[in-house]
């Protein structure tokens, strides 16, 4: 077959020949690098480079029945795909990963449900081989629908009420926020204060579960607001908490775009941080170093979840079980502690 420069196309018989290995090795590098060597792997990707080839991914999916593509299905309002920088990080993680396997990434973003339903209805048409799913509120239901409709799903954090049901990929949410509520007390701080996300959200849940058991007996519920994740919410819910206690010393914000908005309120306030009041947050996604004061955070690994959750679901829709894996989170201390 010929370009339209009139030069051959090369062939898989070409990258076979240059890489040294058998056409059969090409073949399953191309569709997921399966029971190859990590040598040959390597041998045949650079062939494909110093050749130039291409695959016909229209045929392909003939032969196969698959798309060959991914969806990044984000279930929460557009503007927060912009505003919260967790959802850009994990989406270029999830398509550099995607990018190495030479499979494209579909962003989708489903905040109301006539877009769950026309998105639903158009991955379990076969124009994706499968769901990245980002931030699943319980209830949503998009993890019903894909579940009925058969679509390979991986979450990203465990989906309140499937969570035996589909894989996820999570990082250590409770164990986070012990550590960053242990990290207040030990500063000699005696009334910590917490913005928590979303109660329908396992993030929301899991972070409040683990400041309530750093606290033990020493818990107060006048102490903990309820945010949703935006800056504009943890503004608001650090008002109220120095509305209801005005003596608190320290606040762990379930995240850092929370805590952006709780740093204006303490200074709209007169307090200073962290000589008033200290303050912790969670993700560290690249905000929190560029805060006044910088943020001390807990990081969550942002993009080895993105490509954990790539890897299981391309096990997924090659017939593998479902897999859950919780990662690590680590405290990284900067000036607002």
């Amino acid at each position: 077959m010929e370009s339209s420069t009139g030069r051959r196309r090369p062939t898989i018989r070409d990258v076979a020949a240059v890489a040294g290995v058998s056409r059969g090795t090409v073949s399953r590098v191309l569709n997921g690098g399966h029971w190859v060597s990590p040598e040959a792997e390597q041998a045949v990707r650079d062939a494909i480079r110093s050749t130039g080839y291409a695959a016909n991914q229209h045929a392909r999916s003939l032969v196969t029945g698959r798309s060959n593509s991914v969806a990044f299905l984000l279930t929460e309002p557009q503007h927060l795909l912009f505003e919260d920088p967790t959802f850009s990080i994990l989406l270029r993680a999830a398509a550099e990963a995607l990018s190495a396997r030479e499979m494209p990434l579909l962003l989708m973003v489903a905040g109301a449900p006539q877009e769950r339903r026309r998105i639903t209805d158009y991955v379990a048409a076969g124009h994706v081989d499968g769901v990245l799913l980002i931030s699943s509120h319980h209830g949503n239901p998009v993890v019903g629908d894909l579940l009925r409709q058969g679509v390979p799903t991986i979450a990203c954090g465990e989906p309140l009420g499937y969570e035996d049901r589909i894989g996820w990929v999570s990082a250590d949410d409770f164990g986070g926020a012990r550590t960053m509520t242990e990290h207040l007390l030990s500063r000699r701080r005696s009334r910590i204060a917490t913005i928590t996300g979303p109660q329908d959200t396992p993030g929301g849940l899991r972070r409040l579960a683990g400041y309530r058991d750093a606290l033990g007996e020493r818990y107060d519920p006048e102490l903990v607001a309820h945010g949703d994740y935006t800056r504009a919410g943890g503004q608001q819910a650090m008002r109220t908490l120095l509305d209801r206690r005005p003596d608190l010393d320290a606040v762990f914000v379930a995240s850092d775009l929370m805590a952006a908005g709780a740093l204006a309120s303490l200074r709209e306030a007169g307090r200073t941080v962290p000589q008033d009041v200290a303050v912790g947050g969670f993700d560290d996604s690249g905000l929190a170093a560029t805060l006044e004061p910088p943020l001390t955070t807990i990081r969550q690994p942002l993009e080895r979840i993105a490509a954990e959750m790539v890897r299981l679901l391309l096990e997924v829709v090659d017939g593998a079980e479902p897999a859950r894996i919780t990662l690590p989170t680590a405290l990284v201390e900067r000036g607002t502690t």
